[in-house]
């Protein structure tokens, strides 16, 4: 898709939770918005089998469903999107923000949200590259649940993304196994999975566990498992092993355009001040706002953002939160 005006109030970068609902509230308060997405909007989100704890969805909702509300209603207020279309470098000229596409294309605004969310960490074991999309899948667990129906399924990971993985996949699979690293859930999951985890009979949790091979000719056939603790290594049968093993952002194209931390998270706000001191190169009288970067008129919302809540709902609100801020900034232009 091609953008329909060379300049836009804001150019939202990522079609996640926090994109998307930045492009609803800019949109519908008359700001000419455009959001470039490289994938499909939703972004991790998107890929989530159920999401139980958003307000107002008391019987939860898919990532997915959740996505497809929200396109619509950035849509419905005018909003553009882009995609699949990526964003592959930022300059500031004066008061405009000029961001250059894949394509070699550039647009302009006065404002820029990064809401690039984060990639998926693979697990670095032998045999991995080779069986991924062959019974080794990242963050994918609706769209290949009916594959293995009846079958023994793996899962790798201790977050959110994989409780709900597993509580998604045991309606299909035989026996769905949790394997973690760590001795216990409590400290990287919510309790309302961890709870329905214990009270589902087709779920195994196996802590101190770390996959350190997989095995197959043309699909998933076996993993290695080795205890952390004493290195005993057994190996299981198994036809799909998903991993959700945390994430990590995709912001070395703004790496010498905004401050980030030494994982590559955005620093936002407070978390440039350096002794009370307003970044290098700020040019205003005032401080940061709250989810501004270290150079104004360009803010950072969601998982991108460093020491960001990783959930839905806060990628929401900083996408709402960051719109009030644009304003602002605008007014003072």
């Amino acid at each position: 898709m091609r953008p329909t005006m060379p300049f836009y109030d804001l150019i939202i970068v990522g079609a996640g939770p926090g994109g998307l609902a930045a492009a609803v509230y800019a949109a519908s308060e008359g700001l000419d918005t455009v959001i470039i997405e490289r994938e499909a909007p939703g972004g991790q989100a998107g890929t989530s089998s159920r999401i139980e704890n958003y307000l107002g969805f008391p019987v939860g909702l898919t990532g997915a469903d959740l996505a497809r509300r929200a396109v619509a209603q950035a849509h419905k207020f005018g909003a553009e999107i882009l995609t699949p279309q990526e964003v592959t470098g930022v300059r500031t000229e004066g008061q405009y923000r000029i961001v250059t596409l894949a394509d070699g294309s550039e647009l302009s605004s006065h404002t820029l949200i990064i809401a690039t969310g984060v990639s998926y960490r693979k697990l670095d074991v032998p045999g991995i590259d080779r069986l991924t999309g062959a019974g080794v899948y990242y963050g994918a667990a609706i769209t290949e649940a009916l594959s293995y129906q009846d079958e023994d399924v793996l899962i790798v990971g201790a977050g959110n993304s994989a409780g709900q993985a597993a509580m998604y996949l045991s309606k299909y699979a035989r026996r769905v196994t949790l394997l973690v690293r760590g001795d216990s859930l409590t400290k990287s999951m919510s309790k309302y999975l961890i709870d329905q985890i214990e009270l589902t009979e087709n779920i195994i949790v196996r802590l101190l566990t770390q996959v350190v091979e997989v095995f197959g000719k043309d699909k998933l056939e076996a993993i290695a498992v080795a205890n952390t603790k004493t290195g005993e290594v057994e190996t299981v049968c198994a036809n799909a092993l998903f991993i959700f093993i945390g994430a990590m952002p995709r912001t070395h194209w703004l790496q010498d355009v905004v401050e980030r931390d030494k994982h590559g998270f955005i620093l936002t706000g407070p978390d440039i001040m350096h002794n009370g001191t307003r970044p290098k190169g700020w040019t205003l009288e005032r401080d940061p706002f709250l989810l501004e970067t270290s150079v104004p008129g360009i803010f950072a919302v969601g998982d991108v953002r460093h020491k960001s809540v990783k959930r839905v709902a806060s990628a929401v609100g900083e996408g709402a939160i960051a719109v009030q801020f644009i304003h602002q900034y605008l007014a003072s232009l």
